[in-house]
Parts: C-alpha cells; structure tokens; sequence
C-alpha cells in the first residue's frame, strides 16, 4: 500500500503582470526616465522617504517600473516590485466605482438621498459656528449618493481642520478600526455637518459612508463585494483590507518620525484584520494590483475583456462635478485648475496648476504617500507608491514633473 500524498495547500492566486515595452516603442525618453528614478534615488539619500515604487504606462504597456531603497527603514529589504503598501484613500476610487456598478444594476440612482438606505442620516443639522458656539440648522435638501461621491455632502475628516464640527469628529470613535461599517455610519449621521449640502466641497468620511451603502444594498460585506465584482475580475490578488501573515516580509513602513518635523508617525497594522472595512482609506495593495485598476479605467472600463463599469458611466465619473457654484474647502489637495468628479479628481485646465497635465486627466492619492493618475490624451497611466504620509504633497508634483518631462 503506497503512502498516502500530502495534501498541499493550493497556492496564492497571483496578480498576473501587464505588458511591458521599451519607452521609446511608447513615446517615452529613456533617458529622462532614468533621470526621473536617479531624482528618487536622491530623495531617497538625503531621508526624504525611505523607498519608493514608480510605475508609468502608455499604449498598453509598461514603460518603466522601478523599486528604489528600502521597504523599511529599520531593515535592509529593498524595495521590492511587489511590496505590499497602504494605500489609503486609493480605496476611494475603487469604492466609487462599486456604487456606480451598483448604479448600472438599477439598484439605485445618485438622486437619492443616503437616507433612503441608511434612515439614521434623515434627522442630520448642519452645525453653524457663531462667537465660539455650534448652532444646529436643518438641511436645506438631504445628502445625495452623488453628494458622497463628490465630496459635497457637509461631512468632513477629523484632521482637516480644527473647527467645532471637527472636533466633535476628534472626540468620537470614527477613527477606530473596531466598530463595524454601520456603526461607523451611524456615528457620522449623529454628528452635525460643516455646510448645507452640495454648497461645499470638504474632502471627508463620505466614502466610507458609501462602503456602508454598498453592504445595504447588496446585503454583503464590503470586502466581499469589491472582491467578487472587482477585485477578482481584475486579478488584483493582492488587494484587501488586510494581508496574510506569510507576507509580513513584503510590507513597506515609514520612518518611525517625520524626517522634516520630528512627528511620530503611526500607521495601521496591514497584518490585523480590522473590523471596520473602510470605504475611505482601508485596502492594502501593490503597484501592479493598482495598475490593474488603472489600466481598466483608461480602457474605458474592461481589462483582458472583462468589463467592469460601462464607457459612459465612467465619463461620467471622470467629469467635473462641481462648478463654479461649489466652493472647494480643500488646501493642497485641490489646486487651481482642477474639478472633482465621482471619486476622481479631475483636471479641467491645461494651466492654472502647478504642475503638468491634460484636461481629462484624473487622479486621488492615498495619505501614507501613495499616488496616481490616468491621462486619457496621452493613453498613460502612473502609479507612485511610498509610505512618507508627511512628504506626499512633495513627491505628488515631483513624479508628475518628471513622468511628463519623459512623454515624447
């Protein structure tokens, strides 16, 4: 009698690679490609950052992938091609597109207000500041679906700014990974908002909200639904809102302070499974996953001819939504020039910003130092990942000037 084979576990799926190409097949300069990764490298010598991975694709292809310094300060890893990042609020996008799949499925319209679904926001006020008092008023008109996907709800973040709605933000727990995602939207209804709706862009938790919608609607958890409907379609293996115990030696960290201020800096744990999957900031991903995504979207919605949102729901998405009527709360992350569409901003100016772009283009970028951006003229797509939380506003305009130096 033989013995019996050891059963093997069935080994992790794999995030197949995309194309590559030479740059010059692209319409890209070599040359100044290099020059783009020996300016990182620089960064990287002088303690600006401790690594990082640059990406940029045009036509379809690869034209440059590099990994520079370390994956974390305290070790000696390098920067890998497929180190595990935390990209933050590039969860956004990839969420955005869910509600709009959702959308295509006529399971609900972005004329409806939050409420419909998730009754707690019925009774919201707006909080109006007045000699140092919170005076509560009502709504005017209730939050939209395309409010929360546009930033124009009156929700706000507890780190961007210091006023009496946001520091009522500061003393609750929205910040806790332990509460689930209709705790958390609960916790949001019950606290007031900074402007009536839709008058006001502040950048806020108003996509974690829409991860709640998402589980409403379709009666799973975040995390399953992005997997089943884009995640896996996409073959972006290495995407979720934790990673396993075998890749605790793939993760990227930060210094342990801010090399410019000294800060202690504090991220969240990618090998803890939290309870609360944030719609707003809690994927964990790799370059090649989020080119994936990124491809996708500058095909008009398919990859490998999988599609995943339909060519005009995307242009819809990737619009400006704002106007001249909408006044934009928002310092460095919204520079002149730019609009925001439906979990995108975009870009509606050729001048204006202080940096290179096309009107069409559309980007967000991820709090730990994590970036991208789609430009549909030029049929490229960059992807940026680092984890310099204090640095990302620098290393933003400095890829962007050096990707676009590189465009023949």
């Amino acid at each position: 009698m033989t013995p019996q084979a050891a059963v093997r576990p069935a080994p992790a799926p794999q995030t197949p690679p995309l194309p590559q190409a030479k740059p010059e097949s692209l319409g890209l300069s070599h040359l100044r490609l290099r020059r783009m990764s020996d300016a990182f490298k620089r960064e990287i010598d002088k303690g600006t950052i401790p690594g990082a991975t640059v990406m940029v694709a045009r036509r379809g292809q690869i034209g440059w992938f590099d990994a520079l310094g370390k994956q974390n300060p305290i070790g000696s890893t390098p920067m890998a091609q497929n180190t595990i990042f935390r990209i933050f609020s590039m969860t956004k996008p990839i969420v955005s597109i869910g509600i709009m799949m959702l959308l295509e499925d006529g399971h609900l319209l972005l004329s409806d207000p939050i409420a419909k679904y998730i009754p707690e926001f019925a009774n919201q006020k707006v909080g109006v500041e007045n000699n140092g008092e919170l005076h509560l008023v009502p709504l005017k008109r209730p939050i939209t679906i395309q409010d929360l996907l546009r930033h124009t709800s009156g929700i706000t973040y507890d780190h961007t700014g210091n006023g009496l709605v946001q520091q009522l933000y500061q003393q609750s727990r929205l910040r806790s990974r332990k509460i689930t995602n209709a705790e958390h939207a609960t916790l949001v209804a019950s606290l007031p908002l900074m402007c009536q709706p839709g008058t006001e862009w502040n950048y806020s938790r108003s996509t974690d909200v829409l991860g709640r919608l998402l589980e409403v609607v379709t009666g799973v958890t975040l995390g399953a639904f992005l997997t089943e409907r884009i995640l896996a379609p996409l073959q972006m293996a290495e995407t979720a809102f934790h990673s396993g115990q075998e890749n605790a030696g793939r993760l990227a960290e930060p210094f342990a302070n801010d090399p410019w201020t000294g800060e202690k800096i504090q991220l969240f744990n990618m090998l803890e499974k939290p309870i609360m999957e944030s719609g707003g900031g809690g994927l964990v991903s790799t370059t090649m996953d989020y080119a994936r995504f990124c491809q996708m979207l500058l095909n008009g919605g398919t990859l490998d001819g999988v599609r995943i949102v339909g060519r005009k729901t995307l242009e819809l998405m990737t619009s400006d939504h704002l106007g001249p009527s909408v006044q934009i709360q928002a310092g460095a992350l919204m520079q002149p020039g730019i609009g925001f569409g439906l979990g995108f901003a975009v870009r509606t100016q050729e001048g204006m910003a202080p940096f290179p772009g096309s009107v069409g283009q559309f980007f967000w970028s991820g709090m730990g130092g994590t970036f991208f951006w789609v430009d549909p003229k030029e049929e490229l797509f960059a992807v940026f990942m680092s984890q310099g939380p204090g640095q990302r506003e620098y290393t933003r305009t400095l890829v962007r000037n050096l990707v676009y130096a590189a465009v023949e």
